[in-house]
């Protein structure tokens, strides 16, 4: 089993039931094209497929994690996150802080300073899957494994 999940919100906020706004808001995902990264517990992977058919999620692993944090990590005041925020958290570097967050060890969500989310941008180049359709019926929704390289193009 995966021990931290890496998940993007694809589709926009029109036409969303009650019941998958509440989801989404308690994964800090209430935007299009957020992404977080959230520790695997017993109630998160039934949370991911209650809202699958607006988001698409993947195991994250330190490398992304840590591009991440090094690109779009902020912090209070849409500021970038420094090597003195990080030891102010408690972790010696950015690749430490990384490996916590992809070893489900801490949430973004108990660290403080730092937003919960990252802010990503549409992909260069636009989609190369249908946006509509899970990952088994050849587009993006759902249990995304190539949603890496997708990430990659949205930083």
């Amino acid at each position: 089993m995966a021990k931290a999940y890496l998940v993007v919100r694809i589709k926009g906020q029109i036409n969303v039931p009650h019941w998958a706004k509440t989801t989404l808001r308690l994964l800090k995902l209430e935007k299009k094209f957020r992404a977080t990264i959230i520790p695997a517990k017993e109630n998160t992977l039934g949370m991911l497929n209650k809202v699958k058919h607006y988001i698409s999620w993947q195991e994250v692993e330190p490398a992304i994690a840590k591009e991440l944090l090094d690109k779009k990590g902020r912090k209070d005041g849409y500021k970038k996150i420094s090597q003195d925020d990080i030891k102010k958290i408690g972790f010696s570097s950015i690749d430490e802080l990384a490996n916590s967050l992809s070893e489900g060890k801490t949430s973004l969500t108990k660290l403080r300073p730092l937003k919960p989310w990252f802010a990503l941008s549409p992909p260069k180049h636009g989609f190369k899957k249908n946006t509509k359709r899970m990952y088994y019926e050849k587009g993006i929704l759902g249990q995304n494994k190539e949603l890496v390289n997708l990430v990659r193009s949205m930083m």
